[in-house]
């Protein structure tokens, strides 16, 4: 471990050789298409599908009527709600699945949808969460005994001690942060191929999916196929980011016109439908509070929050934490008290906010809490960095038990800040900066440090549909030495392939060469609840050295047999087995696994293979220290960013430049959100950004250089210390560049500017404050 090997899947994607959904062809295989709606709420009077029915090489249409025949009609979201797979009587938001047509070609179904004919009767819109709470707002899901659009309350912390210290602190700041609606936007759209065999009975389900096993009980729940009759298979998928967490209707769908025609159906979905309709992330409308000392030190948090769920609540958090773990909303600070309240919503919008690159809202925690720390070191004409030393949880604190239950395991804020400091040239940076401004330019620094919460379960706080959030491995050593390795998590492109052979590799004294990674497979994989959340290596990750380890403690008895001594008497130094005392005499894992098959001694089972179920004792905490240094053209209002720095401290790293790659990934996403990206609603419900012409992703032209560095605060419950780095990027860097900008823009009494930064928002507050250059 520790060592940048080259990535063992790479090869396939480099060449183009990767096997997607999209290229799976089976013989006889129909192509759906889905019917969408152009209105974001309106009552359904009659659909029409006899002219579709009869175009060229149309064999099926489906509508919400035909499913209700097949108890279809409806499907469970991951978050306790229900959710209409085809439209029945209205439809709650554009482009809303209303009919799926089955044809020979995807062309075919595409020209027939055309033909069919729906009568709408439009219905009041709404699209603002605080509005759809109003006394007279329309009931959107007329499906629910409650007859509101309030979907939930929850809160965490301690309302009275809160108040309590609000009442006597000197000083309290107060902020009102949007953190808008976004999108994963993968490259690879989501889609599926439904294999019914009607003469088995037997269901192979094709799907790009993070989360296989998860998708095979919920198509056993849904259709009545009975689960071992289900095979779902997972081939590489094409990024997911959560996006591919969620049961779609367009799964649904499929899986019911195969059964029906008793032949393959295969559906994939457009950019358009995957930004449209699949699973969004963010949209929270976050007021904040802090309470504090004249001095800076933070005393109480207090945190209300509107979430817009859109149209159903279909949000991939675990089922115990309605807003997922917001409640990590005190981030690296520690605040003698805190309250957090969250209010969920439904309005015309797609549904099924998701955890894009955060562990369920831990983004927009982490985004609320840094920028609310600016505000109040601007309120208090102080560093932003000095408010941070004077605020962060000491490493001596940890285990640290936060105001609202969380237990930390382990950080040194205060190393991390300071390496970041330094590497950036913080107080060269403030000379020029105060330079610059003499001159009236406006250049800004930024800094964000944040703290993560990742690795769900354990199973005694986190399930989805009540299944516990632990996971798996199952590891094979074969008489040659060789391994296979079988984990019940499903990459997207992290790595997998390489991080789990060395951690294997590492455990067993074998090259990661000799280590095959299997995964998205149900009927060779075990049990397993998926990528996502930063919960591979902190979960599967442990799984894999714990299987190991079970597999060297019998590896111990056979090289025992092997060295004609006791068990007592042979010793382990990472690469071989040797007799206590005898160093000349040893036997590598390759010797003992041949003998497994060979020369097993007496009472020992033959063969060399472990399986290995971890439920992790607790999450993990990794952190980090960004810091954004940006300067803005008065004349446009443009931002350059000019360097960002990222400092992060995810424990003990298995592959640094697997890091790396993740860590830039996740900075550019974060940089696309803070600047480029948000999906707005006209009145009307109408989505102005389903495209990647409206809705905008980084090229490498638009993408600043990464600058990174790292502290290592190992995990001290998790078997090698990991704690898991992919979100930390996405979590921490979309505050240190709005830090940035407020801060080039403080000296006009700018003290916050919601997301994204586009040029003309700058400009426009830029000419309100008389810079007309």
């Amino acid at each position: 471990m520790g060592k940048s090997i080259a990535r063992k899947e790479d090869p396939r994607f480099l060449r183009g050789k990767g096997r997607y959904v999209d290229d799976v062809i089976l013989p006889n295989m129909l192509y759906m298409s889905i019917l969408r709606s152009p209105y974001a709420h309106a009552r359904i009077r009659r659909i029409d599908t006899s002219a579709a029915l009869a175009a060229p090489g149309v064999k099926l249409v489906l509508t919400g009527e035909d499913l209700a025949k097949m108890n279809l009609a409806w499907m469970p979201t991951l978050n306790g709600d229900q959710q209409m797979v085809l439209a029945v009587d209205k439809v709650l938001f554009q482009y809303q699945e209303v009919a799926a047509v089955v044809a020979e070609t995807r062309a075919q179904a595409e020209d027939a949808l055309q033909l069919i004919e729906v009568d709408y009767e439009p219905l009041p819109v709404v699209v603002d969460p605080f509005k759809a709470l109003e006394p007279d707002a329309p009931i959107l899901r007329e499906d629910r005994e409650k007859k509101s659009n309030h979907i939930w309350h929850w809160e965490s912390g301690d309302r009275e001690e809160t108040e309590n210290v609000f009442r006597d602190a000197p000083v309290v700041v107060k902020q009102d942060v949007r953190f808008q609606r976004v999108h994963p936007s993968p490259l690879e759209p989501c889609g599926c191929v439904a294999d019914y065999n009607t003469a088995t009975g037997r269901l192979t389900f094709y799907v790009t999916s993070q989360a296989p096993h998860v998708h095979r009980t919920v198509i056993a729940m849904l259709s009545g196929i009975p689960e071992h009759q289900i095979r779902v298979i997972s081939p590489d998928v094409g990024g997911g980011f959560g996006n591919k967490v969620g049961v779609y209707p367009g799964y649904v769908c499929a899986v019911a016109a195969s059964v029906k025609l008793g032949v393959p159906v295969k559906w994939i979905e457009t950019r358009t439908e995957n930004i449209a309709s699949t699973s969004f992330a963010r949209d929270f409308h976050m007021t904040c509070e802090i309470a504090a000392r004249e001095d800076g030190k933070v005393l109480g948090l207090r945190v209300k929050t509107i979430a817009d769920h859109g149209a159903f609540d279909a949000a991939a958090n675990p089922t115990k934490f309605p807003a997922g773990l917001f409640n990590i909303v005190t981030g690296s600070y520690d605040f003698k008290a805190a309250f957090v309240e969250v209010d969920a919503v439904y309005t015309n919008k797609a549904p099924g906010g998701v955890a894009y690159r955060c562990s369920f809202r831990v983004t927009e925690a982490a985004y609320l809490i840094e920028r609310t720390m600016d505000v109040l070191a601007q309120r208090l004409k102080m560093d932003p960095a000095e408010l941070r030393f004077r605020n962060f949880i000491r490493k001596e604190q940890f285990p640290y038990k936060s105001p609202t239950g969380w237990v930390y395991d382990s950080g040194d804020y205060e190393k991390t800040l300071k390496l970041a400091l330094e590497r950036i040239g913080y107080d060269e940076l403030r000379k020029e900066q105060a330079e610059k401004r003499a001159r009236g330019e406006f250049m800004g620094i930024g800094i964000s440090t944040f703290t993560e919460i990742v690795g769900g379960g354990p199973k005694n706080t986190f399930d989805i549909l009540g299944i516990k959030m632990f996971d798996s491995a199952e590891i094979r050593i074969h008489p040659t030495g060789k391994v296979i390795a079988r984990l019940g998590v499903r990459h997207q492109g992290q790595g997998h392939e390489t991080t789990f052979a060395q951690i294997i590799a590492e455990e067993l004294g074998l090259s990661a060469d000799d280590v095959l990674i299997e995964e998205g497979d149900t009927d060779t994989a075990p049990y397993g609840l998926g990528t996502y959340a930063s919960r591979s290596t902190p979960t599967a990750g442990a799984a894999a050295a714990l299987c190991a380890r079970r597999i060297r403690e019998k590896a111990r008895k056979i090289a025992a047999h092997l060295l004609e001594v006791g068990e007592d008497d042979v010793v382990w130094d990472g690469t071989a087995f040797s007799a206590k005392g005898l160093p000349g005499k040893s036997v590598t894992m390759k010797d003992v696994a041949f003998a497994a098959y060979t020369d097993v001694p007496d009472g020992v089972e033959p063969g060399l293979e472990a399986t290995y179920y971890y439920d992790p004792p607790n999450l993990t905490f990794p952190h980090g220290a960004y810091i954004a240094v940006v300067d803005i053209d008065k004349g446009t209002g443009a931002v350059k960013v000019r360097r960002f720095l990222a400092v992060d401290d995810c424990g003990n790293v298995i592959n640094p430049m697997i890091v790396e790659g993740q860590v830039h990934g996740g900075l550019t996403e974060g940089f696309a959100i803070a600047f480029m990206q948000d999906i707005p609603y006209d009145s009307n419900g109408n989505c102005l950004a389903p495209n990647w012409m409206d809705y905008l992703v980084p090229t490498a032209l638009d993408t600043p250089h990464w600058e990174t560095d790292r502290t290592v605060t190992p995990s001290p419950h998790h078997p090698i210390g990991a704690k898991g780095v992919g979100e930390s990027p996405n979590v921490g860097s979309p505050a240190a560049f709005v830090n940035a900008v407020v801060d080039a823009l403080s000296p006009l009494g700018v003290e916050h500017i919601d997301m994204p930064l586009y040029p003309w928002k700058i400009w426009e507050i830029l000419r309100k404050h008389g810079i007309n250059e």
